[in-house]
């Protein structure tokens, strides 16, 4: 691999686990897959130094920004360790974690970070933070070695967001980049209706901001806090950082000039918002327990996990790959895979005041998952069924099935004379791009409240893009009482794939959004005979 600079004597690599992740040295940087490379120039350490963590299913980007002792971590998720480890790697101290807003899609790692390192948590002063912080506001600005921090309020997305712009004061007075956390995303904005009731008038708040980061110089380089696949955007692109120049030429929602027309852009036609998203702001604000003491989940016998799960305060999560769900699992059970965005989905349909008992596949899918709750605030992971269900078989005890249906095999239903509802569980977005004719469209979280609306008596066919959200739709009608379910395993991927049916553009993307698309509005009917 080459390096830009022309002056790099030598080329180290270092590898952290858990994250994608991208070193950039005063301009300059390198990315290979999974690992980091460490640039040394004439065996000094050039000053300015930015990590960038990438928290694949949540989209999450955070940073760490380092001079050559100390650093700072900007908008951490919840699980630190990654921190901690980079900081160590390069001698580096964690003096200031920084927050640009309370985020809503996920559980900061702030209040971790400052009982580990000691480190300050900078956080804006409109956002009454209930834990120890340096609050800040609009002219605001601080040191982190030779890098100076100047605060900017940027409401919009949420009412106290701030936003941090950079300037290495070492080689220039010129800023070099801005840690605009969800105002400004690659070829996207904040969403500002995640306040129902404000909706109007954040959007109104998003268009100052954006027309004030507009401000910086072209070559200022753009840090946003998530990427394609988060549900904080509507449309937001895949590359993790951008330039104020590129984003004023190319991105969509700053080409609308009016004001008007841009909040009835910002406030229409926005992908649905997880149930988490109103609750993890709150606990951002009041400050998260810290994850070391919240324990780890106790492996339960069958009986006892029996017994555990007995009380209406208690649910069981079966993490198991869907067909695996589908052959058997514990009646009453949620199925949401490991392999799926269970991090947005567990979110989205787990009651938060109820104790959540596991069953895995084995030990390491129990602490994965535990791991993906957490950082979404379920953190009442009890107990997990120790021998999965192989021991809850030979215990005798009661399972349930939710039959799995080939595309080739539902095509020909679909096409024969039976009375089949077919029922649609992708978002709306998904299901106007294409769909099957006759299908019916209920999105799988909303199925908890919209199952009434469907016959419990009726035949029904699962569909959702490959077979993960049917089947968690199979496992809440099932708890209500339905009971002629079939999953389509493989969904409209496997359709595509079987020359059944045209592609559906969002399944089409491989790194993209997978609760929102672009509308096609292609028109599916089931393949010839």
């Amino acid at each position: 691999m080459i390096c830009p600079c022309q002056s790099v004597d030598r080329l180290t690599q270092v590898r952290i686990d858990g994250y994608t992740t991208s070193w950039v040295f005063s301009g300059y940087w390198l990315q290979y897959r999974c690992c980091i490379y460490t640039t040394v120039l004439n065996e000094r350490r050039l000053k300015m130094l930015l990590v960038h963590f990438f928290m694949p299913k949540l989209a999450h980007s955070s940073y760490m920004l380092a001079g050559n002792r100390t650093c700072a971590v900007i908008d951490p998720s919840r699980d630190v360790d990654g921190y901690i480890r980079a900081a160590a790697d390069h001698d580096l101290k964690i003096t200031h974690v920084l927050l640009t807003h309370l985020h809503a899609d996920f559980v900061s790692g702030h209040i971790d970070l400052a009982a580990m390192t000691g480190a300050s948590i900078v956080m804006a002063a409109s956002a009454c933070c209930t834990f120890d912080h340096i609050p800040v506001s609009e002219g605001d600005s601080f040191l982190v070695e030779d890098m100076k921090i100047d605060v900017i309020e940027t409401p919009g997305h949420t009412p106290e967001h701030v936003s941090y712009i950079v300037t290495d004061t070492g080689r220039g007075s010129d800023p070099a980049g801005v840690f605009c956390g969800d105002t400004l995303f690659v070829g996207d904005v904040g969403r500002p209706d995640l306040f129902p009731d404000m909706a109007d008038i954040l959007a109104s708040r998003l268009y100052d901001s954006l027309r004030k980061l507009m401000k910086l110089p072209d070559f200022c380089e753009v840090y946003p806090a998530h990427g394609a696949g988060s549900l904080c955007g509507r449309a937001m692109g895949s590359k993790w950082r951008s330039t104020i120049g590129y984003e004023r030429k190319y991105n969509a929602a700053l080409q609308i000039e009016e004001r008007d027309s841009f909040i009835q852009s910002l406030t229409t036609s926005m992908p649905p918002a997880p149930d988490h998203f109103s609750r993890c702001s709150a606990v951002n604000r009041a400050g998260p327990a810290t994850v070391s003491s919240l324990g780890e989940p106790e492996p339960l016998k069958p009986e006892e996990f029996r017994k555990a799960t007995r009380g209406l305060d208690s649910i069981v999560l079966d993490v198991r790959r869907y067909d695996a769900f589908g052959g058997q699992h514990i009646p009453g059970a949620v199925s949401i895979d490991l392999e799926g965005n269970i991090p947005v989905f567990a979110g989205w349909v787990l009651p938060p005041d109820m104790d959540i008992y596991l069953v895995a596949t084995n030990l390491h899918e129990v602490l994965e998952t535990t791991l993906w709750l957490r950082r979404v605030g379920l953190d009442r992971v009890k107990g997990y069924l120790d021998g999965g269900m192989f021991a809850w078989s030979l215990e005798g005890l009661p399972a349930a099935h939710l039959p799995q249906l080939s595309v080739l095999e539902a095509d020909l239903l679909i096409r024969s004379c039976e009375k089949n509802l077919i029922l649609d569980v992708r978002s709306s977005d998904e299901y106007d791009n294409s769909h099957i004719e006759g299908a019916v469209n209920i999105p799988a979280p909303d199925l908890r409240t919209r199952f009434r609306e469907l016959d419990p008596d009726s035949d029904i066919l699962l569909l959702c893009s490959t077979g993960y959200r049917s089947t968690l739709a199979g496992s809440i009608l099932l708890s209500n009482r339905f009971k002629k379910l079939r999953n389509v395993s493989g969904g409209m991927k496997g359709f595509n794939s079987a020359a059944l049916a045209p592609a559906c553009l969002m399944c089409s993307i491989p790194h993209g959004p997978r609760l929102l698309t672009g509308k096609a509005h292609d028109h599916i009917t089931p393949g010839p005979g």
